[in-house]
């Protein structure tokens, strides 16, 4: 069991605030801040840059990759931690790519995250003409799993709705047809329990600032399962991951295993808050994550539904088939969500009408969803929305 008051209380949570985005940024582990400070003073403050040696900098990349690991069913030593998801989705594909090299189509569908697409329409531009992104409807996923598909790409979790694919039935049958398969894992890790090893998943990635808490640009992940660790191309070969770094070769060779898909310099700092942030994570059960987290949804779309009639659901129904967030349909979405935020709800708006709520159990309690609800009835019976100043867009939404 995990102990849900417990793990609230280690983070640090704006007083007045209800905070239900922590699908895109999780908030501050009370414990980061002291455990950044003391890396700064005590580590670099203090060792400078024999640090990487004696404070084991260059380690945690790949120690924090296996904790990360352990939330997704990923096999030890095959999860590392650096660089931008954006980096990582380029990684992952190119290499996939390079493991069916007969075959130049790459399937996606329109539900996965746009960054996801530009990544790879950008890498198949530059290999050639004859290559190909194939975007269709997520429902349609199967039914395209053509014998010309090299690699398919797909988000378990639609960022837009919470809808899901099933990992599992999906990385079988692509599989079947010989294609290689990209999981990104973004809207997935610690929101419900993974298994990429039973799903016998190819790649995987993912980030770090959503539900892992890791803060405002922490390190993506990336996933390499056993069978091809040792025979992946890097197609970013940069030189942390080459098998000897501080031999200086001018020729590239990689590293071992999953050690290869490292690119650049750790990023220390974040790496140390992440730390902190999974320390509260060894202390869950992803089962109870996800069995709260479905029960916080339900009672969250009971209570709109009831209170709010001019909201539509746009997220399925039900909890099986829905990620840990709840997304709510109204013409007039960003100014409403801009009305809850000016209350303290906060939320945030996915174009072109997505009011978009997340629920993180280790937060986020039955008293924070009633009110919540309370809050947005009153701001959507009482026309509070209809204001200029919350039909100004920002740059971030």
């Amino acid at each position: 069991m995990t102990d849900f008051a417990a793990t609230k209380a280690m983070f640090h949570l704006p007083q007045g605030m209800i905070y239900l985005d922590g699908n895109s940024l999780g908030p501050l582990p009370l414990a980061a801040t002291k455990r950044v400070g003391a890396m700064m003073q005590d580590e670099w403050g203090e060792m400078l840059i024999t640090g990487w040696n004696k404070a084991g900098w260059m380690k945690k990349s790949s120690d924090l990759g296996d904790r990360v690991g352990r939330l997704i069913g990923a096999e030890p030593g095959h999860v590392v931690m650096g660089d931008t998801l954006s980096i990582k989705v380029y990684q992952a594909v190119a290499s996939a790519l390079d493991l069916n090299p007969t075959r130049k189509v790459v399937l996606s569908d329109n539900g996965n995250f746009p960054t996801d697409l530009y990544m790879a329409d950008g890498l198949l531009r530059s290999l050639g003409d004859d290559y190909e992104l194939r975007v269709v409807d997520p429902e349609a996923v199967v039914d395209n799993l053509g014998d010309d598909i090299a690699v398919l790409m797909l988000t378990q979790v639609d960022y837009r709705t919470g809808r899901m694919h099933d990992m599992q039935a999906i990385t079988e049958q692509a599989q079947a047809k010989g294609i290689v398969t990209v999981w990104d894992l973004a809207h997935s890790a610690g929101a419900l329990p993974v298994d990429l090893a039973a799903c016998n998943a190819d790649f995987a990635v993912g980030c770090s600032y959503k539900y892992l808490n890791g803060g405002p640009g922490a390190p993506a992940f990336i996933y390499v399962a056993p069978r091809h660790a040792d025979q992946v191309r890097p197609a970013l070969s940069g030189w942390l991951g080459h098998e000897a770094p501080f031999a200086f070769d001018l020729a590239y060779r990689p590293a071992p295993g999953v050690e290869r898909m490292r690119v650049g310099t750790p990023p220390v700092l974040q790496l140390t808050a992440l730390e902190a942030a999974m320390d509260i994570w060894d202390m869950t059960d992803m089962a109870a994550v996800r069995a709260k987290s479905i029960e916080l949804c339900d009672l969250f779309i009971a209570e709109v539904e009831a209170q709010c009639p001019e909201l539509t659901l746009a997220s399925p129904r039900d909890g099986q088939q829905r990620g840990s967030q709840v997304s709510f349909r109204f013409h007039e979405g960003y100014a409403a969500m801009q009305a809850l935020i000016a209350r303290g709800v906060i939320g945030d708006f996915r174009a072109p009408d997505i009011m978009r709520f997340g629920f993180t159990p280790l937060y986020t309690d039955e008293a924070d969803v009633h009110a919540a609800v309370d809050i947005i009835a009153d701001v959507m019976t009482n026309n509070l929305w209809d204001r200029p100043e919350y039909k100004i867009r920002s740059a971030v939404t």
